[in-house]
């Protein structure tokens, strides 16, 4: 009796046992059939990651979306979609998390492993050869000459074909692509640069700071960034080194003509043999004072932009001609000038050759002062 007792109550667990699995397998068929149908409505696949799980829920979202205003919206088909890509999504991110964790044990498991060391031979001629050393150094020698042929051979290709096909559209975009990285180049560099004066407070005295831009009201062609830049620059006293050095070449040749002017006006005339020996003493001092703007010229023609706003060379010889007539002129029109007066209580009629004569003299000592 307590045999059968036995023989019942095992064959009662074993059928209570298999019922568990069939239960739990059938709860997992459900499960994952359930998953399937998830996955059919979001049109993914069971590869896809989140983003791909999100992407579609948006694009599902414009089309069932009852406030969507799409013909195609659905409120119930927009209930299912939710449930479907909130299911999906916590799936999606077990099995990223079940892999993550998978790897991070593989890793903890390879660290802990011994690895065999590999002998020197192995480490050596890049992996290349097999047999002895001696072997293995004459395969890789082989190698190397046939990746330096190979090289060789690329290389005059891209010649052959940069020469013979210039005007084909792989070139043009090989050239384009380098244009286009060159530039990028410069752009970071000139926004790295500013950064970096930005964050060492370069730009924190300038006069504008804080204060809104004043809107370009020029011309319409000209772009209103570069407008404004310059005139930034301009407001805060910045020009051109050319433009200085312009500017500082005009301002010594006025200078070194109104001296040598000058300097002949207070010696007089006739020279006498002491005051000739001081005008040539003068004029040797402004021929070096010339040579010395000459080579500033010559720094000049090297920096400016343009080719016509170079400048030539200043003759000191004739730019002493210049000055000793200046002075002739203005003493003859001197000395009409007193002429003049001595007669001006002459009568009226003999008074107007004299004064039409004054006025030629007066044009003419303008013009070489012009000059």
């Amino acid at each position: 009796m307590a045999q059968v007792l036995k023989s019942v109550i095992s064959n009662q667990m074993k059928m209570l046992s298999y019922l568990g699995v069939m239960k739990y397998r059938m709860m997992s068929t459900h499960k994952s059939s359930k998953m399937r149908e998830y996955y059919r409505l979001l049109n993914l696949g069971e590869e896809c990651s989140a983003d791909d799980v999100r992407e579609s829920f948006r694009k599902l979202a414009k089309q069932y979306h009852p406030d969507s205003g799409s013909p195609t919206a659905d409120s119930a088909t927009f209930i299912k979609i939710e449930e479907a890509y909130r299911n999906v999504l916590s799936h999606v991110i077990e099995q990223t998390n079940a892999g993550q964790k998978k790897g991070e044990d593989s890793e903890e498991e390879d660290k802990f492993k011994y690895k065999t060391p590999q002998h020197r031979h192995y480490l050596s001629f890049e992996g290349v050869g097999l047999g002895t050393p001696s072997q293995r150094e004459r395969q890789y020698r082989q190698f190397r000459a046939d990746r330096a042929t190979e090289q060789v051979m690329d290389y005059q290709r891209h010649k052959l074909y940069s020469q013979y096909f210039a005007d084909s559209i792989t070139v043009k975009d090989v050239r384009e692509s380098k244009k286009q990285k060159i530039t990028q180049a410069m752009e970071r560099l000139v926004e790295d640069l500013i950064q970096e004066s930005m964050a060492k407070g370069d730009f924190d005295n300038l006069s504008g700071k804080g204060k809104p831009l004043k809107k370009f009201s020029g011309c319409s062609y000209i772009d209103p960034m570069t407008h404004n830049l310059n005139r930034i620059l301009i407001d805060n006293g910045y020009q051109p080194e050319w433009i200085l050095m312009q500017k500082e070449i005009k301002d010594t040749i006025e200078q070194l003509r109104g001296e040598i002017l000058v300097s002949r006006k207070k010696l007089g005339s006739p020279l006498t043999p002491a005051k000739q020996k001081q005008w040539n003493q003068i004029c040797e001092q402004f021929q070096e004072n010339i040579k010395k703007l000459n080579k500033r010229i010559d720094d000049f023609n090297l920096i400016v932009p343009l080719l016509t706003r170079q400048k030539v060379h200043f003759n000191a010889q004739k730019e002493i001609v210049k000055a000793q007539k200046i002075y002739d002129t203005f003493r003859e029109a001197k000395e009409v000038e007193d002429k003049n007066s001595s007669i001006f209580d002459q009568g009226e009629g003999e008074k107007t050759p004299e004064v039409k004569t004054n006025f030629l003299k007066w044009m003419n000592l303008w013009r070489f002062i012009r000059i």
